[in-house]
């Protein structure tokens, strides 16, 4: 699996997903890198080496479906639910809307999301946490059990940590250093 994820962290920069200098994020906040995570998901190979990276923690996590906030998440969700069908496995993907639509049947989730389903929530990026609890709130108002949370990029600026403490298991595929530096998860 090492390989894998040593590829997707060369391809961020290949691709301009990751990008090393002086940036001003969202927040105000200032960074030495930026992840636009929707560069490294919306590429072929990307796409396949996080799916191929997924698939494995939410197979030992025991979810039978997938999902995450819009937008981050709807190309990850949809190539994980694509590779578990080329390897003989049905893990379905949902979208969690950042609100519920205002007409129609009123849903704050696009997909076929059973009642009861043990799920995986996923994003590009996890910074506050803010987005993956939305999604996480989302799949459990809906009567599912959030087994496992996951993010390709952990910015390790609290959201992780939030979200472990709320007790749900917590993997991620890429990280920053305290120096700003991205590794492969779990390396220094």
């Amino acid at each position: 699996m090492s390989s894998v994820l040593e590829r997707l962290l060369e391809l961020a920069v290949e691709s301009g997903a990751l990008k090393y200098g002086d940036f001003t994020l969202t927040s105000g906040k200032k960074s030495s890198y930026y992840f636009d995570g929707r560069l490294l998901s919306l590429d072929p190979e990307g796409a396949h080496l996080i799916s191929q990276a997924a698939l494995p923690v939410i197979r030992k996590a025991g979810a039978t479906a997938v999902g995450g906030p819009t937008l981050g998440a709807d190309p990850i969700v949809a190539s994980i639910a694509l590779t578990g069908y080329l390897a003989g496995e049905r893990v379905p993907a949902f979208i969690v809307r950042k609100e519920a639509k205002d007409h129609g049947t009123g849903q704050a989730i696009e997909g076929a999301l059973a009642p009861g389903s043990k799920v995986a929530i996923i994003d590009d990026t996890c910074t506050t946490g803010g987005s993956l609890f939305h999604a996480i709130e989302a799949a459990e108002a809906a009567g599912c059990t959030v087994v496992t949370v996951l993010a390709v990029l952990d910015r390790r600026e609290g959201g992780s940590d939030a979200i472990r403490e709320k007790g749900y298991e917590f993997v991620s595929l890429l990280e920053a250093t305290p120096q700003g530096t991205i590794t492969v998860a779990g390396r220094p």
